[in-house]
C-alpha cells in the first residue's frame, strides 16, 4: 500500500503503524467526517487463486466483517466500515492510542504486571467476552497481541470476527508436517488443536494463556519448539503461576489453572460466571488461605451471586396521567405555547410551525414507528423516525420539543438495533438539548436521561450507570414526589447498578425502602412490588444471608406465579434463584426440582435453542453433577454445546 492513497474515495492514507501476517495497519483520515481512523488493509487477493475461490472470500470477509461491525462494547474495537479497494479487502476501525498487551511486557522488560493491573485487564476483557459470547461470537485468536490498553485505562479486544479469515485466506497459518494449523501456539486451545469443536470455552483458555504470561512473564508452555508448544496444551499441565511469581494472590492463581483446564467442560461455564470468580477473588484474594475468618463458601464458584435479570416482557403502559410520558407535548417549561409569537423568537425557533396537518401527518408517521419498534422491526421504525427527524428539523429546528421527541425514539430504537455506543452518543446529546431548552428537571429531559442510564448498563459502564440514575431519581422525587412510579423505577435501577458494582449492603437497604413504597402505593401484588422483592432476595443472597434469601425467593415465585403464571419469564427467573439458594444451602434434592422445571419451560415457550434456555439446561447439569449424576450432566452438557453450535453457525 501506498502513502496517502485515497481508498474508495473517501479514506487518506497518512503512515504505518502496524505489520503482520494478514497485512498492514494504517493511521488515516476518513475525508468525509474529518476524523482520524485506522485502516487495516489485508494482503491483496492475487491471481494464484480461482475466481471461485476469490468469490467465497470476498462473501465471506463481508459476513464476518458485518459480525465485527455489529458488535458495540465498550470492551471492543468498533469497526466502522469495510469493503474493497483494487483487490485489497480493508476494514475502517476506530483509531486506539494505547499499547497492545504484548508491547506492554516488552515494556516491562518481559517482567510480570503489577498484580492490580492483571486483575483490572482480567475483569476488562472478561466482561468484553461475556458480551461477545452473548451475541454468539467467538475471538478464536485471544492473545496480547490483539489486547489493547488505551491511554485512559479502558483495555480492548480487536479484531473479532477477522481472525477466522485466518484459514481460509491464508494470512497466518502454517501447517507442520502433520496437518496442524499454527496460528499462535502459544495461546491455543487443546479442542482447537486436535481440530475439535471450538466454543466460548476455547477463548476462556486463551485468556488464561494471557493472563498466565501477564502473570508470571513467560506463557504457560514456554518452549522454543512450536510443535513441543501444541504438545504441551494438550498434554501437560502447566506449572503453577505462583511457582514463579510468588507474590500472586492464590485466588488469581486457581483461577487461571481453572480457565487452563485441557477440557472444557472443567473451565468456568462461560465468561459470566468467570466474572463472578473474579468478583470473589477480588474480595478475598487469599482464596481462603487467610484463616476461618476469610474462608470462601465451599460451594462451587459457579453458583455465586444471584443476578436478577430483566422482564423478558415489555412492562404494561401505565395511563399518561399516571407517569411521565415519553412523548413531548406542545407545552414547554415556560408560559404560553413556545411555537407562537415572541416565545417562538425566544427559543430560537427560525422556521415557522408547519400547518396543522403536516404535523398531525408527522405525528401520525412517528407512533407508526413506534408501533413497529415495539412490534421488534427495528430496521423499518429507524427509517421512519430518520425521515419524520427530517422533516421536523427543516419545518421547526432541531431544539423544537416535537423534533427533540423524534431524536429521543430515534436514539432508543438504535441500542434495539445493538449499535449502543452511537444509541448512547445520541441519547447523551438529546438529553443535553432538553436540558437546555425544557430544563433539567423536566419529565422528558429526566426520561431521555434515564435512557442513558440503560444504554451504559449495557456497555457494562455500570458506575456511569448509577451516578446517571441516581441524579435521574433525585430529580424525580423533588418534581413528581418520592412515591411516584417514575420516582420508584429510577431507584429501582440504582438498585441494580449498587448489586452490579458489588455494593450489596446499600443495595439491600434500597430494596426494603423500595419493598415498602412499591406496596403501600401499588399493592402487594403488583408486578413492580414483587420486582423488588426479588431484587431485595438477590442482594440477600449476595452478602451471604441464603436462609433469608431463599425464604424470599420462595414468597416471590409463588406470587409470581399467581400473579403472572407458571410460564412467565419473571416466574422463572424466581424460580431459578430458589434453586440457586437451596444449592448454596446444599439442599440439591430439591434444587434439582426447581432447575428442571425452568429448564423445561423455557424449552416449551422459548424453543430448545433460545440462550434462556441453554442457560437452564446448563444449570440442570451442573445440579445433576453435584447429585453424583455424572453420565445424565455429561450427556446434557453434550446437548447444549450442540445447540449452541448450531446457533452460532445460524448466526454466522
Amino acid at each position: 500500500m501506498a502513502e496517502n492513497r485515497l481508498i474508495q474515495g473517501r479514506y487518506r492514507l497518512l503512515d504505518t503503524i502496524g505489520r503482520g501476517g494478514m497485512g498492514e495497519v494504517w493511521r488515516a483520515r476518513d475525508e468525509s467526517l474529518g476524523r482520524q481512523i485506522a485502516v487495516k488493509c489485508l494482503k491483496p487477493l492475487g491471481p494464484r487463486h480461482e475466481p471461485e475461490f476469490l468469490d467465497v472470500l470476498r462473501e465471506r470477509f463481508r459476513r464476518e466483517a458485518r459480525v465485527a461491525a455489529a458488535l458495540q462494547h465498550r470492551g471492543i474495537t468498533v469497526v466502522h466500515d469495510f469493503g474493497e479497494d483494487r483487490g485489497t479487502l480493508f476494514l475502517v476501525m476506530e483509531l486506539l492510542t494505547g499499547r497492545n498487551l504484548s508491547q506492554l511486557l516488552d515494556d516491562n522488560r518481559r517482567q510480570p504486571l503489577p498484580v492490580p493491573d492483571l486483575i483490572d485487564i482480567a475483569e476488562q476483557v472478561t466482561a468484553a467476552l461475556a458480551y461477545t459470547h452473548g451475541q454468539a461470537v467467538v475471538h478464536r485468536d485471544l492473545k496480547p497481541a490483539n489486547i489493547v490498553r488505551i491511554a485512559d485505562g479502558t483495555v480492548k479486544i480487536c479484531d473479532f470476527g477477522i481472525a477466522r479469515l485466518n484459514h481460509d485466506i491464508g494470512f497466518t497459518a502454517r501447517l507442520t508436517g502433520t496437518g496442524v494449523a499454527m496460528g499462535s501456539p502459544h495461546y491455543m486451545s487443546p479442542e482447537q488443536i486436535g481440530a475439535h469443536p471450538v466454543d466460548h470455552r476455547s477463548d476462556l483458555y486463551s485468556l488464561g494463556c494471557v493472563l498466565y504470561e501477564l502473570a508470571t512473564g513467560v506463557p504457560p508452555f514456554d518452549l522454543g519448539d512450536a510443535w513441543a508448544v501444541l504438545v504441551g496444551h494438550r498434554d501437560t499441565a502447566p506449572a503453577a503461576p505462583r511457582t514463579l511469581r510468588p507474590d500472586l494472590p492464590v485466588a488469581y492463581e486457581r483461577i487461571m489453572l481453572q480457565l487452563l483446564a485441557k477440557d472444557p467442560d472443567d473451565r468456568p461455564r462461560d465468561a459470566d460466571d468467570l466474572a463472578k470468580r473474579l468478583a470473589v477473588a477480588r474480595q478475598d484474594p487469599t482464596g481462603g488461605t487467610a484463616g476461618p475468618g476469610a474462608t470462601l463458601p465451599a460451594l462451587p464458584a459457579w453458583t455465586t451471586g444471584i443476578t436478577p435479570g430483566s422482564p423478558a416482557c415489555p412492562r404494561p403502559v401505565r395511563p399518561a396521567t399516571d407517569r411521565a410520558v415519553t412523548v413531548l407535548t406542545d407545552a414547554w417549561t415556560g408560559g404560553g405555547d413556545p411555537r407562537s409569537g415572541d416565545a417562538a423568537v425566544a427559543a430560537g425557533i427560525a422556521s415557522p410551525a408547519p400547518p396543522d396537518d403536516r404535523r398531525t401527518a408527522l405525528a401520525a408517521r412517528l407512533a407508526t414507528g413506534r408501533d413497529l419498534g415495539d412490534e421488534g422491526r427495528y430496521f423499518e421504525a429507524h427509517q421512519i423516525y430518520a425521515e419524520v427527524l427530517a422533516a421536523q428539523e427543516h419545518a421547526l429546528g432541531p431544539d423544537h420539543p416535537d423534533s427533540l421527541d423524534c431524536r429521543h425514539h430515534l436514539a432508543r430504537n438504535l441500542g434495539r438495533l445493538g449499535r449502543l455506543e452511537d444509541c448512547r452518543a445520541m441519547t447523551r446529546d438529546v438529553a443535553a438539548a432538553r436540558a437546555r431548552v425544557l430544563g433539567a428537571r423536566h419529565p422528558d429531559t429526566l426520561t431521555t436521561r434515564y435512557e442513558l442510564g440503560h444504554v451504559l448498563g449495557r456497555l457494562g459502564r455500570w458506575a456511569e450507570a448509577l451516578h446517571t440514575y441516581q441524579e435521574v431519581a433525585a430529580a424525580r422525587s423533588v418534581a413528581l414526589g418520592p412515591d411516584h412510579p417514575d420516582t420508584l423505577d429510577a431507584r429501582s435501577e440504582v438498585g441494580l447498578g449498587l448489586g452490579r458494582l458489588g455494593r450489596g449492603a446499600e443495595a439491600l437497604t434500597l430494596y426494603r425502602e423500595l419493598v415498602a413504597a412499591r406496596t403501600r402505593t401499588q399493592g402487594a401484588d403488583d408486578p413492580d412490588t414483587l420486582r423488588a422483592r426479588h431484587g431485595l432476595g438477590v442482594n440477600l443472597g449476595r452478602l451471604g444471608r441464603w436462609p433469608e434469601a431463599l425464604a424470599e425467593a420462595k414468597e416471590v415465585a409463588a406470587a409470581r406465579e399467581r400473579v403472572l403464571g407458571p410460564d412467565h419469564p419473571d416466574t422463572l427467573v424466581s424460580l431459578r434463584e430458589t434453586a440457586v439458594a437451596l444449592g448454596w444451602l446444599g439442599r440439591w434434592d430439591e434444587a434439582l426440582d426447581r432447575y428442571r422445571r425452568v429448564a423445561d419451560a423455557r424449552t416449551r415457550v422459548l424453543g430448545a435453542a433460545h440462550p434462556d434456555t441453554l442457560a437452564g439446561q446448563s444449570d440442570l447439569a451442573r445440579c445433576l453433577e453435584q447429585l453424583g449424576r455424572e453420565d445424565e450432566a455429561v450427556a446434557l452438557h453434550r446437548r447444549v454445546a450442540a445447540l449452541r453450535r448450531e446457533r452460532a453457525t445460524h448466526r454466522g
